[in-house]
C-alpha cells in the first residue's frame, strides 16, 4: 500500500476513534491503537537529520544532583526494515568526556548499539541482552535510546482522556523485541499533534518502574514538534534523570559516515 493510500486508511480511521464512535462500528481496540502509531509516525517523517545540545541531570532519591553535557545527534534512514541512527557525545564533566554512545535501529533484526570509552580508548558493542541495563548511570535504558519504530510493538487502545488541557489517546504497547526489560508500556499521545506526552514502563513482574514525561514541546521548521524537557523518574528506586534541550538544528548535512562505529573515534 502507498503512503498515501495508508494515510488516507488512519485519517479515517482515527476519525472513528476521536467521535467515540460506538465499538460495534470501529475497528478493533488493536487496530486503532496501530493506526495511531503509525499517524505519529508518520507526521515526524522527513526531518533529514538533527543536532542539539543538552544537559542531564541525574538526581539521587535524597536529592544529590550530578550534570552532564552533551550532544545529541540524529540521522532518518528511509530503508525498509531500518530506524533512525543516533550519536550522543559527553563533554562534561571531565572524567566522562569524550565518551560516545552510537545507535542503530532496526525493525525485524536486533539493534546495534556501540559504547566508546576514551579512558580505554576502545569501541565496545553492547550486547542486546544488556540493553535493559542503565546508560552510564541514568535512569535510561540503552533500549530508551532506541527510536520508536512503529513494528518492534504491538499496540491496543484503551481509552481517550484528558492530559493537562489536550485530550490524549491512552494506548498500551508490548515490545516485540528480544531481551527487552518490560512487558509492557503506556503511551498518552495527544489528539491534536500526535506528540507523546508521558510514557509508563512495567517490568517483566508487571510492577509500574518508569514514568518518563515530556514537556516544553516547540516546533520546528514550522511541522517537527521536539520536547525540550525530558523527565524519567524511576519509582522503584525514587531516582530521576532530566534531559533538558537547547535549541533543535535541523538539516546540518549529517550523513550515514557521521554515525558510522569507527567515527565513534574521530576527533576524540
Amino acid at each position: 500500500m502507498s503512503r498515501f493510500a495508508l494515510s488516507v486508511c488512519v485519517v479515517a480511521l482515527l476519525g472513528a476513534v476521536a467521535s467515540g464512535a460506538p465499538e460495534t462500528n470501529s475497528p478493533s481496540a488493536a487496530a486503532k491503537g496501530r493506526a495511531i502509531a503509525v499517524e505519529a509516525d508518520a507526521r515526524d517523517r522527513g526531518f533529514g537529520d538533527s543536532v542539539v545540545e543538552l544537559t542531564m541531570t541525574l538526581r539521587s532519591a535524597d536529592g544529590r544532583e550530578r550534570v552532564r553535557r552533551l550532544t545529541w545527534q540524529t540521522l532518518e534512514v528511509g530503508e525498509a526494515g531500518a530506524g533512525d541512527k543516533s550519536l550522543t557525545i559527553f563533554h562534561e564533566p571531565r572524567d566522562i568526556a569524550g565518551t560516545a554512545f552510537l545507535s542503530h535501529t532496526y525493525v525485524a533484526r536486533d539493534d546495534d548499539q556501540w559504547l566508546y570509552l576514551p579512558a580505554l580508548k576502545r569501541v565496545k558493542r553492547i550486547a542486546s541482552a544488556n540493553k535493559s541495563s542503565a546508560f552510564v548511570g541514568s535512569e535510561f535504558a540503552y533500549e530508551d535510546l532506541l527510536s520508536d519504530e512503529v513494528d518492534k510493538f504491538d499496540y491496543e487502545w484503551l481509552r481517550d482522556e484528558a492530559c493537562g488541557d489536550l485530550t490524549c489517546f491512552v494506548l498500551e504497547r508490548h515490545p516485540r523485541y528480544s531481551d527487552s526489560g518490560y512487558s509492557r508500556e503506556l503511551v498518552w499521545i495527544d489528539q491534536q499533534a500526535y506528540r507523546a506526552m508521558r510514557i509508563e514502563y512495567y517490568d517483566h513482574k508487571g510492577q509500574h518502574e518508569k514514568t518518563l514525561t515530556f514537556a516544553d514541546y516547540r516546533q520546528h521548521l514550522a511541522q517537527y514538534w521536539r520536547a525540550h524537557s525530558l523527565r524519567m523518574e524511576n519509582l522503584q528506586t525514587g531516582k530521576s534523570t532530566v534531559l533538558s534541550m537547547a535549541d533543535y538544528r535541523f538539516r546540518t548535512g549529517l550523513g550515514e559516515r557521521d554515525f558510522d562505529p569507527s567515527a565513534l573515534r574521530r576527533d576524540r
